[in-house]
């Protein structure tokens, strides 16, 4: 029977197939698991660059591009035939001999380079002090290290990297900017998906190499896992190995903290270490996020992640106040009033939840009884938003053992006045750090790290953060900034542009309309009529992501609000102003609009 790898750009290109096509394309593939009669067979390419790819014939005139080693068979993509073709005579397939991962390349267009990078080539060349036997432990493909040989600038290295597999150019990339062979190496570690993964390599070996590259390839062995993986949105299936390595670890012996800029999946980590640890955890699991309406949203997230009805059930999502709530509302046999005589704030809430957790379990160390506490696993999300009071509360809730507590966040986008190191809470965590957002084009990032205003910022970590070397994996659309005259020109512009999306064909879930105040969200639904589009303030977009998101009244005056007139207290509220301008712009993964009327405000004047 055939062992069937699919790769993440087949279930992309299947899903834009017109429905009779993508039927037949289903059903030809469940033949071929099945190894049934009138199931497609590989078909050789004429003039292919590697005798592995073959096609197979998935429907009237479309056909799906694989990589085949005896039984297995990685399947890459499904095309119009004569696109197919010209896809599998254009690449060839390797695995690299370091790290053991697949890699692909773009062999043709690598052939029309290296004469242009010959005919450049200066006496000397970028990489002429390292040694090729540096170079092969580096995972350098052998083949391709004449081509390297002929680079002459880092500007060179940048221009290849559309064309070289990830674990090819990061050495490079790190080597061209002045790092060290050392500095090299933990880059190439970092496309590793497992830090267990670590014994000999065999390159021959094309099964273990796909086993080992869950962002290039998910088994689907029967009917049922071959619809989840082309039903399900890439990130319930495809990992980046850094999230990979980070959610999927088997064990961890303390707290841990992962600390990414926006668009490098740190939310995915949260939904896939929970789901992890829902399936091979000790005990009820709790996913906390800052407010109720992203908690709704991870929660419906996690149904499409934990299909699994047992598994599901272990995992509870809530945010810190909630949770408050929840503890002495059990403790006093009825819900907490929050307005009216009797009625507590929610930190005098937070407060007494901390009392009756550490009344009734004390400071139990290791493996408990679950009993003790209430659960036996927590996950942040958006970590920079909650209070001292609630991480204590968090850090009462969970026992002191391995896999406690599993936090993520980025204090750039924090939207509250909230600082707090871990440490002074109880909480000392091992960092990790991401530094390559995958949502966002470069344009897009760049633009809101200017705004943001790249310098550290304190909290969740002793000292600072910086976004220092925090970068995206494509290029896109610069952001556009729109001026008018009047505020009904604005909006009139608003609803033009998004009926023109639509128009166009962009799903309305793909685009958001955010604006700072609560006033201007409602003129700016009165202005869409009836478009049925999500509109709401910039905090509410928070967590969340779209193609295409436009913000309004981004002018002086409302972005940001009258910073109040003490120093300290007017510096916090305009860097607390600014990070929630850029949380808003980060939503944009293809296109950026943000448009006023009057002065812009002073933070558009990058």
């Amino acid at each position: 029977m055939p062992r069937l790898a699919i790769g993440p750009e087949f279930p992309r290109e299947l899903s834009a197939l017109a429905q009779p096509v993508r039927r037949d394309v289903v059903v030809a593939l469940r033949r071929f698991l099945l190894n049934a009669a009138g199931a497609p067979h590989p078909e050789r390419v004429r003039g292919s660059r590697d005798a592995r790819v073959a096609t197979l014939r998935l429907a009237q005139g479309f056909r799906g591009v694989v990589v085949r080693q005896r039984d297995v068979y990685w399947l890459l993509t499904v095309l119009p035939a004569p696109e197919a073709w010209s896809h599998a005579q254009r690449h060839r397939y390797g695995v690299n001999p370091v790290i053991g991962v697949v890699e692909e390349w773009d062999a043709q267009a690598l052939e029309r380079v290296e004469p242009a990078l010959r005919r450049s080539a200066g006496e000397t060349r970028l990489f002429d002090p390292i040694c090729d036997g540096d170079m092969l432990a580096l995972g350098i493909d052998v083949r391709a290290l004449p081509l390297v040989r002929l680079i002459t600038t880092e500007a060179d290295v940048e221009a290849l990297e559309p064309l070289l597999p990830p674990s090819q150019h990061v050495p490079l990339a790190a080597l061209a900017r002045g790092g060290s062979l050392s500095e090299a190496w933990r880059e190439l570690d970092g496309c590793r998906a497992s830090d267990e993964d670590t014994g000999p390599i065999d390159p021959a070996d094309f099964h273990a190499a796909l086993r080992r590259s869950p962002d290039r390839a998910v088994f689907a062995a029967d009917k049922v896992e071959l619809d989840r993986v082309l039903g399900s949105p890439d990130w319930c299936t495809f990992l980046r190995p850094p999230q990979h390595r980070l959610a999927r670890a088997a064990r961890y012996d303390h707290p841990v903290l992962v600390i990414g800029g926006a668009g490098t999946g740190k939310t995915i980590i949260a939904l896939h270490r929970a789901a992890h640890l829902a399936r091979h955890g000790r005990g009820p699991v709790l996913l906390v996020t800052f407010s109720q309406g992203l908690a709704e949203d991870l929660s419906s997230r996690l149904d499409l992640l934990l299909p699994d009805e047992a598994a599901r059930k272990r995992v509870e999502v809530d945010n810190a106040e909630r949770l408050a709530m929840r503890i002495v509302g059990e403790a006093e046999g009825r819900r907490p009033t929050l307005v009216g005589p009797g009625a507590r704030t929610l930190a005098e809430l937070t407060d007494e939840a901390l009392r009756l957790l550490s009344r009734a379990t004390g400071d139990l160390l290791d493996d408990v009884d679950p009993d003790h506490k209430p659960y036996r696993h927590i996950v942040v999300d958006e970590a920079q938003d909650i209070s001292p009071s609630q991480w204590r509360l968090l850090r009462a809730a969970v026992p002191r053992a391995h896999d406690d507590l599993f936090i993520v966040g980025d204090p750039h986008q924090r939207v509250t006045d909230t600082r707090v190191t871990l440490g002074a809470v109880g909480i000392p965590a091992d960092q990790h750090s991401l530094r390559i957002s995958y949502r966002l084009s470069q344009e897009v990032l760049s633009f809101g790290v200017r705004l943001r205003g790249g310098g550290p910022t304190d909290g969740l970590v002793k000292g600072v953060s910086g976004l220092y070397g925090f970068r995206a994996t494509r290029n896109g659309e610069r952001p556009v900034v729109l001026a008018y005259d009047s505020q009904e020109a604005e909006l009139a512009g608003l609803a033009g542009l998004v009926s023109s999306w639509l128009e166009s064909g962009v799903p309305k879930e793909e685009i958001a309309v955010g604006a700072r105040t609560a006033p201007l969200v409602r003129a700016a639904k009165r202005a869409l009529g009836e478009l049925d589009m999500r509109v709401s303030t910039f905090a509410n977009l928070k967590g969340l992501e779209f193609d295409r998101v436009v913000l309004v009244g981004v002018a002086e005056g409302v972005v940001p609000e009258p910073p109040p007139d003490d120093p300290g207290a007017r510096a916090r509220a305009l860097q607390r102003e600014r990070s929630m301008l850029f949380v808003a712009c980060t939503r944009a993964r293809s296109m950026l609009y943000i448009s006023h009327s009057g002065r812009g405000s002073p933070f558009l004047e990058l």
